[in-house]
């Protein structure tokens, strides 16, 4: 094999393949994102960056920007203006937006997408946008609701004959006794009630409330009574509920304009084979209109004057913003004036570049000058060998790898050399190389042959080129050229 810039010259390196054992190989393993470690912008509460912090390494600059923006957003002041991360590939901007998210709550909805996505056949690309900002707008419905809730003790349906056929009986009231602990209570409910019950699969043991003005019935769990000692279970376990059974109750959801969009425009159709087989036939994207959106907004705006809903706008993230072209540039400036506007974040590589949909139009990173002016422009720096060294080590503490010094001396090399991301994924396989050799640490023979297996993209590009430099011509340009 021909061994690449920086890795060693002593050729490949011989490991004892030695198959792991059933016990390692039966052993559960979750999957780690690519951005698991980040935790959020890792600030000191005067605004300041760590070192590192919260998974982040280096771009104390760009968090520190990143934190101004969060307070801006929790302020309602960044209204109608956008974020764009500016700087090369592999510097941080995805890990950034997925920060300033975690730094805004749990609860808010994160929407990440890539400028190619608008690009579909079967929508068209403003619809994409309009249904990324409404998925990014959260709505949490607080309903104050009269409930019967309690531990199911008696589930009985009492049945009687049935008056449009005498061969059969049909349920006429079911008895359910719930269970607090001040006391039992017993319900006598309507058979359509019952169904409910039984949709939902409730059984003795089960805690439910019941909605005193629907009959709306849902299933909180099973009593923690009948919790047994099994290490790993499916079941949810919750305690008794306290106070009397008939009580009133807070009940919290959290939804997204998108969710309510889609319910409304895909009404339910009957239970005839024509209706059936109408919805097997429909399985594309169902493009939602804007009197709809109006309408819905009409009844958001309402429940928000009562003060039963309130509006979470949450985070749009469009990757690779460049690859939109100039009509969904014109409509994001009409999206960033609604008034229900999401938080927008853009990310670009790019420096000047043409405006895609146009042919004259060179513009900053290839984004319209009438939206950059309506972003505010955080740029991203390269990494040092020193921060590479300690990226590398911190995904390979999130990844449970061991690695020696002379790894991470290595690997922190190489990154500088090549790109952060080339060395980031090495460790995977040169772990894999380690387990056949019998060892549980990474050394630097295991990188020496991944380097050697796997070309980063430079060396890849100058190997193709330089082949086809020395290659012999073929007969087609002999044949051109004698002519």
């Amino acid at each position: 094999m021909a061994s690449t810039p920086g890795a060693s010259s002593s050729g490949p390196v011989k490991h004892n393949a030695v198959p792991p054992t059933l016990a390692a190989s039966a052993a559960k393993t979750s999957r780690i994102a690519p951005h698991s470690h980040i935790k959020g912008l890792g600030l000191h509460p005067d605004g300041l960056a760590m070192v590192d912090g919260a998974g982040f390494v280096g771009q104390t600059v760009a968090r520190e920007a990143c934190g101004v923006i969060v307070e801006l957003i929790k302020s309602r002041k960044f209204s109608g203006r956008a974020l764009l991360l500016a700087g090369a590939p592999g510097t941080g901007k995805t890990a950034l937006a997925l920060a300033v998210s975690h730094e805004l709550g749990l609860k808010v909805p994160f929407c990440p997408m890539v400028g190619s996505e608008v690009y579909s056949a079967e929508v068209k690309k403003t619809e994409v946008l309009a249904e990324a900002f409404r998925r990014a707008i959260g709505l949490r419905i607080k309903e104050t609701k009269v409930v019967y809730e309690g531990e199911v003790t008696e589930l009985t349906p009492a049945e009687s004959e049935n008056p449009l056929s005498g061969y059969g009986k049909t349920v006429s009231h079911v008895i359910v006794h719930l269970k607090t602990v001040k006391g039992v209570k017993q319900l006598r409910l309507d058979p359509s009630i019952y169904e409910a019950i039984l949709k939902e699969k409730i059984v003795v043991g089960d805690v439910i409330y019941i909605e005193y003005n629907t009959g709306a019935v849902k299933r909180v769990g099973r009593s923690d009574a009948y919790a047994s000692s099994y290490d790993l279970e499916s079941e949810t376990y919750v305690p008794l509920p306290k106070g009397d059974v008939y009580k009133r109750k807070e009940l919290v959801q959290d939804v997204t304009l998108g969710d309510l969009d889609n319910a409304n425009a895909r009404p339910q159709g009957g239970q005839d084979i024509m209706s059936v087989m109408g919805n097997l036939v429909k399985t594309g994207r169902t493009e939602v209109t804007d009197k709809l959106r109006r309408e819905v907004n009409k009844v958001v705006k309402g429940y928000v004057d009562q003060g039963v809903a309130e509006v979470v706008p949450g985070v749009v993230f469009i990757d690779e913003v460049h690859m939109l072209d100039i009509e969904c540039f014109t409509y994001l400036n009409a999206l960033l004036e609604s008034p229900m506007a999401p938080t927008v974040i853009l990310a670009t590589n790019r420096g000047n570049a043409l405006v895609r949909g146009t042919t004259d139009i060179v513009a900053p990173h290839g984004i319209p000058v009438d939206l950059l002016d309506r972003c505010m422009i955080v740029r991203t720096e390269g990494y040092t060998r020193e921060q590479v060294g300690r990226v590398v080590q911190l995904r390979a503490d999130t990844e449970g790898l061991k690695l020696s010094e002379a790894v991470v001396q290595r690997l922190a090399a190489e990154g500088e050399r090549t790109s952060l991301r080339y060395a980031l994924q090495l460790l995977a396989p040169a772990a894999i190389l380690a387990t056949l050799a019998g060892r549980t640490q990474i050394e630097e023979e295991d990188i020496s042959e991944m380097g050697e297996l796997f070309l980063d993209a430079k060396t890849s590009a100058a190997n193709i080129s330089g082949t086809a430099a020395t290659s012999p011509p073929s007969a087609d340009e002999k044949m051109s050229t004698d002519t």
